[in-house]
């Protein structure tokens, strides 16, 4: 197999697409919207991690996640023709946290079925925002 790098292109400042500034506004309110029904979400019988959790630090990765969405921050192409990973404005902390729910969830038992449904399809839009931002 034979692979050969495109030429490193030269250094184009990034410019605002139209509309660019209100997408981003309003990802970053639903976000928001999304962190308020996670933290509404009923609390477990018995106080323990899990809850503390989903309660706490998931809305929280939520809100920052949608509020850095930054499309500068895209995957590119270094000097040397490889490509370089850009993480969309988001940082590494908070999409652990936000890759952390599909394994959190199961121990979610006091949650219904729609409720642990919702909360994962939630999640993986968040983290697919974050990976349309990076490119």
């Amino acid at each position: 197999m034979t692979m050969s790098h495109l030429p490193a292109s030269a250094a184009v400042p990034y410019e605002l697409w139209k509309g660019e500034a209100e997408a981003l506004a309003a990802a970053a309110e639903a976000g928001r919207r999304a962190a308020v029904w996670v933290r509404s979400l009923p609390g477990p019988p018995v106080p323990g991690p899990v809850g503390s959790w989903l309660a706490g630090e998931l809305p929280e990765a939520i809100e920052r996640a949608m509020s850095a969405l930054d499309p500068e921050d895209c995957d590119g192409m270094g000097p040397d023709g490889a490509i370089v990973e850009g993480a969309g404005g988001v940082d590494a902390g908070t999409m652990s946290t936000l890759s952390a729910v599909p394994c959190v969830v199961p121990e979610a038992v006091w949650l219904t079925p729609d409720q642990q449904v919702r909360l994962l399809a939630m999640t993986s839009a968040v983290t697919r925002g974050c990976a349309a931002a990076r490119g």
